[in-house]
């Protein structure tokens, strides 16, 4: 890809997410005008994703070799890829789930003590979804 198609690409996204805030921020603020810049967002952003992919796979013939080492290249970065978006996603989630069930432990704990322990098993399972994402991501990298 030349730097002319990259320059492009990447005005392209910062504008298609420039213009629909810039859309959301001024104006009268109202349910119908939150949907047309979420739907405005939504468009630019699939469309960008869609014109990077007719750009990114219309280019010159490969050679055998260079499409196997590509190949092989793209498959150990969408394997960092994905052990990446297991850790985060899975953090992420467990993050969630961590301030609902300690806020609802702690006004728990203030009403009656005893329910210490059981609240704890929740914060606790809770904590476990970020290790199993950080297990998946250790078994992913493993494999690369």
């Amino acid at each position: 890809m030349t730097m002319t198609v990259k320059l492009l690409l990447s005005a392209t996204l910062i504008l298609s997410i420039i213009v629909p805030f810039g859309y959301y921020l001024i104006g009268e603020q109202s349910k119908k005008r939150y949907k047309k810049a979420i739907g405005a967002n939504v468009f630019f952003f699939f469309g960008a994703f869609v014109i990077a992919g007719i750009m990114l796979f219309a280019g010159d013939p490969v050679h055998a070799a260079e499409a196997t080492a590509q190949t092989a290249s793209n498959a150990t970065g969408f394997g960092y890829l994905a052990a990446a978006l297991a850790t985060g996603l899975s953090c992420v989630g467990g993050g969630i789930a961590v301030a609902s069930a300690a806020s609802a432990a702690l006004g728990a704990i203030s009403e009656d003590s005893s329910a210490l322990g059981k609240s704890l098993i929740f914060v606790g399972l809770a904590e476990g979804v970020c290790l199993y994402g950080l297990i998946i991501s250790f078994m992913i990298l493993g494999k690369l």
